[in-house]
């Protein structure tokens, strides 16, 4: 039975667009506006256009100082991706100061990813290393805490590389996808990924 090109190409699709789909903002960052505010570039650069709108931030946590009410949380910020998660591999954006108003242990996110959700309180001058800086400050209302996984990704045979195999002197020819052999599949790769 010849298999329809135009049905693979369209289920193939329809599995893409099902896992596009499955990347969703956990609730504790979620926040109330349609789109917070993610953009700390812009924020830097005209910090008080910004006090009080709701912002989304996400990257690693480089320092935690805990007061009594507030953790600080110092975070070198990174984009984010459709599930609020901090991009793997790309530069820092800009760093924030993330003040969660209770006990937050730094052994659970020192040097880990977080998304923090709250309102743009406006700067405030820190240090980089010995090099003076402005932090934008945000009153966190909620965060999500990233565990690093692993996944293996395994490429498949092409499947709409279709050849025509002539008649041999045992089978008649026909049109079809090649056989397994023809296309060996890639080595497969390791990826890391973010994930609740």
């Amino acid at each position: 039975m010849p298999i329809n090109r135009k049905g693979i190409s369209g289920v193939l699709l329809s599995c893409a667009l099902l896992l596009s789909g499955c990347a969703s903002v956990p609730d504790s960052i979620k926040g109330s506006s349609a789109l917070p505010q993610q953009d700390i570039t812009r924020v830097l650069n005209a910090p008080k256009l910004y006090v009080g709108q709701e912002a989304r931030f996400g990257g690693k946590v480089v320092q935690v100082t805990n007061r009594n009410g507030v953790t600080r949380l110092e975070i070198a910020t990174q984009p984010l991706d459709e599930g609020a998660r901090p991009i793997l591999g790309s530069a820092s954006k800009g760093r924030i100061y993330a003040d969660v108003h209770s006990f937050v242990d730094p052994v659970d996110v020192a040097n880990q990813y977080v998304t923090v959700l709250g309102t743009i309180r406006g700067t405030e001058k820190g240090v980089v290393g010995q090099a003076s800086y402005d932090f934008v400050v945000v009153d966190v209302r909620g965060y999500q805490r990233w565990r690093m996984q692993r996944q293996v990704v395994s490429s498949a045979a092409p499947m709409d590389n279709w050849v025509w195999y002539g008649p041999t002197r045992h089978r008649g020819g026909y049109w079809g996808p090649p056989p397994f052999w023809a296309f060996p599949p890639a080595p497969a790769q390791v990826d890391t990924i973010l994930t609740e």
